[in-house]
């Protein structure tokens, strides 16, 4: 069953959620984070697909709070709008708005330590900042292809985290792949072979089967290690 409900952050910011819910007891919740594109077709795809895996999947409209309804095409103008749109959302403001996700996931599935973040390209730096920053409300977190994640190595993950990257992603060379390995021994890193940016996108130019069936298999072992 899917749902659009409305939230209430932390700082009295109200915003729009995907909801996907399993059709049996949920073995968790998940947090979908999303790109620059909005909580667009893909990223609903990707909270049914975690939804029929069995979790209750979220997904924060995170522009909510520069622009409602914002569903963006994987194109030139899309990426355009979505970088600006971006641009009037700091970190502080993304993180507070998937704390209310985490804390309305996790009356569903009865507590944090059974809520996880995954998320994409932005999305992907965020889950990684949630790990850091918002460890005591989930039990896990997986970011896909983060170019920003190697701004946090100075910090500590509170919460374990998996990190999927592409070998040709240029927004992830692989001298920042190194320094997150040094900083986060701790930290699982699967480099995909061939994989672009934006490889789990099945929307996207830069979709690479291969990767995307790998990560999504490795991302639910991790999370129903930690969650399930």
């Amino acid at each position: 069953m899917t749902e659009i409900a409305t939230l209430d952050a932390g700082d009295g910011h109200s915003l729009t959620a995907h909801f996907s819910t399993p059709s049996g007891r949920a073995r968790g919740a998940i947090v979908v984070v999303q790109e620059i594109f909005g909580v667009n077709g893909h990223i609903q795809s990707v909270c049914d697909r975690f939804a029929s895996d069995g979790w209750v999947a979220v997904a924060p409209a995170l522009f909510d709070r520069v622009e409602h309804s914002v569903e963006l095409d994987y194109d030139e103008d899309g990426a355009t709008e979505g970088r600006r749109l971006k641009g009037g959302i700091g970190l502080e403001e993304a993180l507070t708005d998937i704390a209310a996700s985490a804390e309305a996931a996790a009356a569903e599935v009865g507590g944090p330590e059974r809520v996880g973040v995954v998320g994409y390209c932005w999305g992907g730096s965020l889950a990684a900042a949630a790990s850091v920053f918002l460890g005591h409300m989930l039990g896990a977190a997986v970011g896909y292809y983060g170019s920003q994640v190697v701004d946090l190595v100075g910090q500590t993950p509170q919460a374990p985290l998996l990190l999927h990257l592409g070998e040709l992603d240029a927004g992830v060379p692989p001298a920042d792949v190194e320094v997150i390995r040094a900083a986060w021994p701790d930290v699982p890193i699967h480099v995909h072979p061939g994989a672009q940016r934006g490889f789990n996108c099945d929307q996207s130019a830069s979709f690479h089967q291969t990767a995307a069936a790998g990560a999504l298999e490795t991302t639910f072992q991790f999370l129903s290690s930690h969650l399930d």
